[in-house]
């Protein structure tokens, strides 16, 4: 009897234990389930044309807790974050945000490139078999036809069967297009001229949205056109040089670069809006108009992941006009502050807090005006473009009779004629060698590559690596050259940006809400890593032209 019922007892345990195992197991494969990937509401992607990294740490005590700062101390610092490739434009760099690789494999090798086929220059997102939505002007003949490789964007709607919206938001049509992907439900950029408005593209409409319309009847950007003052105290912007120099381009009508700037085109309410660009109020009015998207769109508010892309590109125009160390620069990056934290604030009401995703990036930095950076006794300078030009075309005469050899030059590439060198009966390699023999030789020029080094080897490391990897081998050129470090062919104010050197490649990345760890590292990571990680927090597939690897640091 006692047997019995000690059988029964130890059946009676081996069950419930068996149970509890299944439920406990259960358990586990439902809580790995969940960790395979996040879905946030919305993942928001932020792009600031033009920002060096250490604009975050150089104003950071001007910062208020609930931008720049919220981003960093809440969510994942990335302080070692470059471009692998150049040039490093505006266009290039968007598209390799977007498609999680680099120009030799995505195709959009500058702003603006010669194309070998049509023999002419070409624009990243130019494309005159669509039309202008929102205006009468050709601005609007945009489209990414010419980006070869899904993006992000693309990717997020082919998971969700196009149930997952994707806006994108930019002043340069360039940095709404090539964000927006191939796949976008609407890509919108400002035309400023004297319209002052947003606009798209048949691309993606017939007509704009009502809200659209709405928004440029409301009179909001009209109310944008007043005199640029400084946000704080001008004495208190010790991170900045002086407010009155000749490192600094001047609005029309002034005879100084100084605040405030209340010029008649600035102060009109019915011309140039294109000034706009020029100010901080530029940001502001995308932030406005991404935030009017949120809300009229219904972004984020249900289960399935919506995107919305936005660059801000006035930072980008106040660097050219201005610098890197102006007081306009660092009044713009205060000013940009308090419209991400504005941002922030209504995604947490909108949308929810913690229910979103957010990364910030650039889509290249920026040189400090070189003459400023000689009369601190710092080596930079200037490449004087016309003199090298008349001596370049003295040598091709003299060595190959002619200077119908070269077709073209952009982005620091020149392009050869390959019928001219078959008429020669020379070869091609051994031309292109000559050429860039002939270019090191020439003042302000550091390094010369060619497109058979491109071709025939596989670089990892350096400025030859960076190179490769922005070389694109149906759009790039034959004979490549890079500037001496410091040396930029640009007017002799303002700052500008597209070289190799770590001063156009080092820029924030910030990971920020639904999946992100808080912490910060100091490994490098770059820019093709951007998309594959949003794809694996988000567990799709990556872009399909994807180089970059995960950054599995900056995922919770």
């Amino acid at each position: 009897m006692r047997k019995t019922n000690l059988l029964v007892i130890l059946l009676v345990l081996f069950t419930a234990s068996s149970s509890l195992a299944q439920r406990k197991g259960k358990n586990v494969t439902l809580e790995k389930s969940k960790q395979i990937a996040q879905s946030p509401k919305l993942v928001v992607g932020i792009v600031v044309d033009q920002m060096r990294y250490d604009y975050l740490t150089r104003f950071w005590n001007h910062y208020g807790e609930g931008g720049f700062k919220r981003l960093i101390n809440d969510g994942f610092n990335c302080k070692d974050h470059h471009f692998n490739y150049a040039p490093t434009s505006t266009g290039p760099g968007h598209a390799s945000v977007y498609t999680g690789t680099t120009p030799a494999t995505h195709g959009i090798v500058g702003n603006n490139w010669y194309d070998k086929i049509q023999d002419k220059s070409v624009y990243c997102a130019g494309d005159d078999t669509y039309q202008s939505v929102g205006t009468s002007s050709d601005a609007g003949e945009m489209s990414p036809h010419r980006m070869l490789t899904t993006t992000i964007t693309d990717q997020l709607r082919l998971h969700t069967q196009k149930r997952g919206k994707v806006i994108a938001v930019s002043l340069k049509d360039r940095g709404a297009v090539l964000p927006g992907g191939h796949a976008a439900n609407a890509a919108y950029w400002f035309e400023g001229a004297d319209e002052g408005k947003w606009i798209s593209s048949t691309y993606y409409m017939k007509q704009l949205p009502k809200w659209v319309t709405d928004f440029n009847e409301s009179g909001k950007i009209k109310a944008y056109k007043k005199a640029w003052t400084t946000l704080k105290d001008i004495n208190l912007y010790l991170e900045s040089g002086s407010d009155n120099n000749s490192y600094e381009g001047l609005f029309e009508d002034e005879t100084t670069p100084t605040f405030p700037h209340s010029t008649p085109n600035l102060l009109s309410k019915e011309k140039d809006f294109e000034i706009l660009k020029y100010t901080p109020y530029g940001n502001s009015i995308t932030a406005d108009f991404a935030l009017e998207a949120l809300e009229k769109e219904n972004l984020g508010t249900d289960a399935i992941t919506d995107f919305l892309a936005i660059s801000f590109s006035s930072t980008d125009y106040i660097g050219h006009k201005f610098g890197v160390n102006s007081k306009e620069i660092q009044d713009t990056y205060l000013r940009l502050d308090v419209d991400l934290e504005q941002i922030l604030n209504t995604l947490d009401q909108k949308v929810g807090e913690g229910q979103y995703t957010v990364f910030l990036t650039a889509d290249h930095g920026a040189i400090n005006v070189p003459a400023y950076l000689n009369d601190q006794k710092i080596p930079a300078g200037y490449v004087e473009m016309d003199a090298n030009k008349e001596k370049f075309d003295q040598f091709l005469k003299y060595k190959y009779g002619t200077t119908d050899i070269v077709k073209g030059n952009s982005n620091h590439q020149y392009f050869l004629d390959r019928k001219v060198i078959d008429n020669l009966d020379m070869d091609l390699d051994h031309v292109q060698e000559e050429i860039a023999f002939e270019l090191l030789g020439y003042e302000g020029i550091a390094k010369t590559y060619t497109g058979y080094q491109m071709w025939q080897n596989e670089y990892i490391k350096g400025i030859p690596s960076i190179i490769q990897n922005g070389w694109n081998q149906k759009r790039s050129g034959d004979v490549i050259y890079v500037y001496k470090p410091g040396f930029i062919s640009y007017p002799k104010t303002g700052s500008t940006h597209g070289s190799p050197m770590i001063y156009d490649t080092h820029v924030p990345l910030l990971f920020f809400g639904n999946g992100i760890k808080k912490g910060s590292t100091t490994n490098r990571t770059e820019i093709p890593d951007i998309a594959p990680t949003i794809a694996t927090l988000l567990g799709i597939a990556f872009p399909n032209g994807t180089t970059g690897k995960p950054i599995g640091e900056v995922l919770d």
